[in-house]
């Protein structure tokens, strides 16, 4: 599928690389267990799905199952509203962002808290 996307997926993916879309880093086609997610933004763990009329609900909601309960929030839009309303999806995928903030940034010299200090009169 990567050599091979749909119109709307180049539609999407064009407006998605580069950090375009509120500084996020998109990958596409990406593995994550048995399913290739479409995009995926992996510092905010948010997937992307473009769907066009072979995908059923049975078979969506399994994987969105699958999807979430590895760490992502899943959103999905049909071929058809990318190639519309790219705009409409865009704003849709950046609150989607927004509700799936950036992790931290780690602490300093690793990622165990730094040592509490000595207390004052404690061993001699």
């Amino acid at each position: 599928m990567r050599n091979a996307p749909t119109p709307a997926e180049r539609k999407l993916w064009q407006a998605l690389r580069g950090s375009a879309l509120d500084g996020a880093k998109f990958s596409r086609q990406i593995v994550i267990g048995p399913f290739i997610a479409d995009f995926v933004c992996r510092t905010r763990k948010l997937i992307v799905e473009v769907d066009g009329g072979q995908h059923s609900s049975e078979v969506d909601a399994g994987r969105t199952a699958y999807l979430e309960g590895a760490g992502y929030r899943v959103v999905r839009f049909w071929n058809r509203e990318v190639m519309v309303n790219l705009e409409g999806v865009l704003r849709t995928i950046a609150a989607a962002l927004a509700d799936c903030p950036p992790p931290a940034p780690p602490v300093p010299g690793g990622e165990s808290p730094p040592p509490a200090p000595p207390v004052p009169g404690g061993e001699k």
